[in-house]
């Protein structure tokens, strides 16, 4: 699953349920023809792809806001029956691709702005108003600030047509929300209906104690009874962060329950588990289990919310957006592209000094000037140090900030023990982010466990294997290789970095050093040739040649001595 920035469209029918109820087979003519004589071609001359339709609504992503704002002014204004009378949401954020599903903030936004649109009405998000040039924002009125269902942060609402409002009279319930669906009998006994629709009434009631918990009213998730439906379109449809689903199955006396609490944004499982009982006295049996997932439940709630609060990026739109900016220049590693990604991250910690995320990226980017021999910006190292102290010393850092921030305490404070102990939090944090096992196997080779840090580091290669900072992960591989004295691999691991990227210093300077322990002496003097082609005033004594995963390992001498052999200036 991948994480991006697209525009989302969200539509859907007014009405519809009492349109069915009126007149079936008409509605459902008029919505056939407005879909495929309207909708379709609308999207297609916006460059618009329909991810979803659910037969009274639909869900497009867009390239631009632009082309979302104009397709869903074109929807709105085109002839359509009279029946059908449609509400539009628009919100430019990030979302997580799953084949070719979307989800994520990106997406929920956009449904809850459609939810809030008057008929014929389209409301845009802030974020989307923003991004639009002054002749297309000039058709929207508004940026009321609301609070919207489970989104975390207050959305600027602008409407179309002009001289419209939102519906803004409910206030949200931001409080993180769950669903009981109605536990599954698998028995094939209906006695066991019954106890299984009290157990999960029970539980229900059991969940409505907490008072920091928004839990759904039975009559709302009862209508997912003996449906088969996705766990995140059912947190969609019911606006709620987590589901718990579970069975029962009867085997004479003795019944089994089954219980597994998702995270209905992703659907991963936060928690599984199981009980046995005895039908002796069912209605014990029925308090029992309902006590025992409660009581699992709940903590396993809480933590999930601390994860995401500790996780949340930033409450300040403007640094959010500078931070993306700064990640667009970030990959490309040129000198201009790093000062104004540098720049950038500068200004997001401005507009909130505790943004972890933008901090463990500054702190990185000084690191990208040192590696590539750049001239520093501002205090330069120093900077970066001071920027992953501040990641390091946050409650809002995820995995991969504190990687950064840990890769740079590596580097440049070199103190790898604090620095390992950083990736290991880093790791359980983010166990699957391909640059924190990147970065976590260049400290692994600073600390001579070449063996752990080739594991971390071909992993990272297996996680992301379209990752635009890829090469970083052969060099690890590199570097690991070679203090195994795996020269040939090494070699081999360091033309894969520098396929990727074709200028980076440190991928040539352990070829060179590779080849260099090898009997093919032209094809070390050649990588020598191409070096000085690229970067001239690269030799064995430069800054580079003596960063910590060439002179603080117990390879540092084999480093040199290949460097020596293929010809490389001293």
């Amino acid at each position: 699953m991948k994480r991006r920035l697209t525009t989302v469209l969200a539509a859907d029918v007014v009405g519809y349920s009492a349109l069915m109820d009126q007149d079936r087979q008409g509605t459902l003519a008029a919505l056939r023809s407005f879909r495929e004589d309207t909708l379709k071609s609308l999207l297609e001359a916006h460059k618009g792809r329909l991810i979803k339709s659910m037969g009274d609504g639909w869900i497009a992503e867009f390239p631009s806001t632009s082309d979302a704002a104009d397709c869903a002014i074109a929807v709105q204004s085109a002839p359509k029956a009279d029946t059908i009378r449609l509400r539009i949401g628009i919100h430019t954020g990030e979302v997580i691709s799953d084949g070719d599903d979307i989800f994520g903030d990106g997406i929920n936004i956009a449904a809850r702005l459609e939810a809030l649109a008057e008929p014929d009405q389209i409301l845009i998000s802030d974020t989307s108003h923003n991004s639009l040039d002054r002749g297309d924002a000039a058709q929207f009125d508004g940026g009321e600030q609301t609070e919207l269902k489970n989104i975390t942060r207050r959305i600027g609402v602008w409407c179309w047509p002009k001289g419209t409002s939102a519906n803004l009279s409910t206030s949200a319930d931001t409080r993180p929300g769950i669903a009981v669906l109605p536990f599954d009998n698998m028995s094939g006994d209906p006695e066991q209906e019954f106890f299984a629709d009290g157990m999960t009434e029970d539980i229900i009631t059991e969940l409505s104690r907490f008072r920091w918990l928004m839990v759904v009213a039975r009559n709302s998730s009862f209508i997912f009874k003996g449906k088969s439906t996705d766990i995140r379109e059912v947190g969609r449809s019911l606006g709620v962060r987590y589901v718990l689903e579970g069975s029962v199955r009867r085997a004479g006396q003795r019944v089994r329950i089954t219980g597994q609490l998702i995270d209905a944004e992703n659907g991963s499982h936060l928690w599984a588990d199981r009980f046995d009982g005895v039908l002796d006295d069912i209605f014990d049996l029925q308090d029992k289990v309902t006590q025992e997932v409660v009581t699992a439940i709940e903590p396993s709630l809480r933590h999930a919310e601390t994860t995401r609060s500790r996780a949340k990026p930033t409450e300040s739109l403007e640094a959010y957006e500078l931070y993306l900016q700064a990640l667009s220049h970030f990959h490309l590693l040129t000198d201009e592209d790093n000062r104004e990604a540098i720049r950038l991250t500068t200004l997001a910690l401005e507009r909130d000094a505790d943004y972890a995320a933008a901090a463990g990226l500054l702190a990185w980017l000084h690191i990208q000037r040192l590696v590539q021999g750049l001239e520093p910006v501002g205090k330069g190292p120093k900077a970066a140090v001071a920027a992953a102290e501040r990641v390091l010393m946050s409650d809002r850092a995820d995995g991969i900030a504190m990687a950064y921030a840990a890769h740079s305490i590596s580097m440049l404070a070199r103190d790898l023990p604090r620095a390992r102990a950083a990736f290991k939090q880093a790791l359980a944090e983010n166990p699957n982010a391909a640059s924190v096992h990147m970065l976590a196997s260049i400290n692994l080779c600073m600390l001579n466990r070449p063996d752990e840090a080739l594991d971390h580091a071909t992993q990272s290669v297996d996680l992301s294997p379209k990752d635009p900072m890829r090469h970083a992960a052969h060099i690890a591989r590199c570097s690991a290789l070679f203090q195994l004295a795996r020269y040939e691999e090494a070699a081999a691991a360091a033309r894969e970095a520098l396929a990727i990227r074709s200028g980076f210093v440190m991928s040539h300077l352990m070829l060179i050093a590779a080849l260099g322990q090898l009997p093919d002496t032209a094809a070390a003097k050649s990588a020598v040739n191409d070096l000085n082609a690229l970067r001239p005033d690269i030799t064995a004594s430069t800054e580079q040649a003596k960063l910590p995963v060439f002179s603080m390992t117990n390879a540092s001498e084999n480093w040199r001595a290949g460097w020596r052999n293929a010809g490389l200036p001293d």
